[in-house]
């Protein structure tokens, strides 16, 4: 059994992406050798030979080469799949800024009070282009969120609409 390279399933595709090895690799799976090989260059067969090697394709058994049956279920398991976000951070991206807001109101209730507690950490008194600006860091629709927070009690507006504050 061949070793899976240190960087998994990057260097399976690398070695796919060429169209050459692809064939070769796509002939070996399906007949046990491949004329494609055979028919080119010494030097080129070379590089393509190595490129599937490294990559945990095929390996060597003397002077042949052989289909590595588990290489994309060794891949798989050796790249742990990211834990789906939860809460709030199902709607940030991974820069924290929105990517949506949720449609259920007590979570867009949670995702506002997120947002608010990280723009706005005290109780001093904005503009409204203060407001704007620390809103900017979570999406460029600003009056739309600024909206919802005051809709959802995360922010005051004065009357005149000129100032605003935590409640």
């Amino acid at each position: 059994m061949a070793a899976l390279p240190a960087e998994g399933w990057r260097a399976i595709v690398a070695a796919l992406a060429n169209d050459t090895a692809r064939a070769v690799y796509a002939e070996f799976v399906t007949a046990g050798a491949s004329p494609t090989l055979d028919a080119l260059s010494p030097s080129r067969a070379r590089h393509v030979r190595e490129a599937l090697t490294r990559s945990g394709l095929l390996s060597v058994d003397g002077a042949d080469l052989r289909v590595v049956p588990d290489v994309f279920a060794r891949a798989l398991v050796a790249s742990p799949v990211r834990p789906r976000p939860q809460g709030v951070e199902r709607f940030l991206g991974p820069d924290g800024r929105i990517t949506a807001y949720p449609a259920d109101r007590s979570v867009r209730a949670e995702l506002l009070a997120h947002v608010a507690a990280r723009a706005f950490p005290d109780d001093r008194v904005l503009s409204e282009r203060e407001v704007n600006e620390q809103l900017a860091a979570f999406t460029d629709d600003v009056a739309v969120l600024r909206r919802h927070l005051v809709d959802h009690g995360e922010l005051a507006r004065t009357r005149s609409g000129s100032e605003y504050a935590r409640p």
